[in-house]
């Protein structure tokens, strides 16, 4: 069982013990399976549109080269479609027709949504409220594709809420149904399964700028929720000792930057907690990054001081939002529009930003904050 450091491990039911497990073996068989990677490897570039390119964005911020990681030009719009691919093919490996997810931003959803048509699985997705209510167009996309969306509606009815309820499905369902979970978080074997599945942003993306510029970055940027995108592109650079990883929270949602150590749908890692262990409330204006946890190896990665954490605040990330679709015609989500705020403040000349999706989604919601 992967753990990393003291983070990690399984903290869950017994009942959905042998499922994970069943799951680390079908993990286990598929990554050493050729017909595995090479549906993947086929899905990935004839469906989803990889590899992904890198754009330098020259007037975003005068005096650096930024370039950015153009996952908001994966089909769906976002990251997110490079582990549901893999998932929804490790399901059906498994045996399993039914799916269940939960979202935020709403692009998890819509990914899993996507691969669950593509296969014809029955897919539920959970999503909180107030999520529904500022990435309706998301909400739209995933009824279209099939999908029943179930809403959440105690709590602060957003992320947090909706991921409980999809646990609870899975530990009903148990036997018939995959938990498609969207970030580098939960139990194991979910952290590694994620990044394993993500890590081909950060393997593309070493070898295109290395194509475009003849070195390495000085440093690589990635907004933080739970995470997934930002393990993917670090995961491209963590051997490279000169290159700083720097990770990006919402300020309302810093696990990592203010958090404890303590569990959290069924991982231990670090998490926004009072001195008893309760789960407190997140914020971010990004549904994506409102969210009191992190990814396990996240936290590993902080402790042993190989990657950094800091954050951006909802105004910082709006007023990039807003720059970088009037200096380079891009209009990012407002998940990674955390991460180009700090880019362009620091001390670095060549930059590697993950533009994990686009902001179609987070118009309605940022255009009444900018007005």
């Amino acid at each position: 069982m992967s753990t990393f450091g003291e983070y990690g491990g399984r903290y869950v039911p017994e009942t959905l013990i042998p499922a994970l497990d069943e799951l680390e073996r079908g993990w286990r068989e598929a990554c050493e399976d050729d017909s595995f990677r090479t549906e993947l490897h086929e899905l990935l570039t004839t469906y989803a549109g990889r590899p992904t390119p890198l754009t330098l964005a020259e007037r975003f911020a005068p005096g650096k080269r930024i370039y950015l990681k153009r996952e908001d030009l994966l089909h769906t719009g976002a990251h997110k479609l490079n582990n549901a691919l893999g998932q929804a093919v490790l399901a059906r490996r498994l045996g399993k027709h039914r799916i269940v997810a939960e979202t935020g931003a709403g692009q998890h959803g819509v990914a899993t949504a996507t691969v669950c048509a593509r296969f014809g699985l029955e897919c539920v997705v959970y999503m909180g409220e107030e999520d529904m209510r500022r990435q309706q167009p998301n909400v739209e996309r995933m009824g279209l594709l099939g999908a029943e969306v179930r809403p959440v509606d105690f709590g602060t009815k957003t992320l947090k809420e909706a991921t409980s309820e999809a646990i609870r499905d899975w530990i009903t369902n148990v036997s018939t149904t995959h938990y498609l979970i969207g970030s580098c978080v939960g139990p194991a074997p979910y952290p590694e399964i994620v990044r394993n599945l993500q890590r081909v942003i950060g393997g593309e993306a070493r070898e295109q700028i290395l194509a475009a510029e003849g070195r390495l970055p000085e440093v690589v940027v990635a907004c933080v929720g739970g995470g997934s995108n930002a393990i993917g592109i670090f995961y491209g650079f963590l051997e490279d000792e000169n290159v700083r990883l720097v990770g990006v929270e919402a300020a309302g949602a810093a696990s990592l930057g203010s958090g404890r150590a303590a569990v959290l749908h069924g991982a231990r890692s670090s998490v926004l907690a009072d001195e008893d262990g309760q789960i407190e409330d997140a914020h971010s204006i990004s549904a994506g990054l409102d969210y009191p946890g992190v990814g396990p190896e996240h936290a590993f990665l902080r402790d042993s001081g190989r990657a950094e954490y800091t954050v951006a605040t909802d105004e910082e990330a709006l007023a990039a939002f807003r720059d970088l679709a009037r200096t380079e015609g891009i209009v990012p989500a407002l998940e990674p529009a955390h991460a180009l705020a700090r880019a362009r403040d620091i001390d670095a000349e060549l930059i590697l930003v993950g533009l994990s999706g686009r902001g179609d989604k987070d118009l309605a919601e940022a255009l009444a904050r900018l007005a």
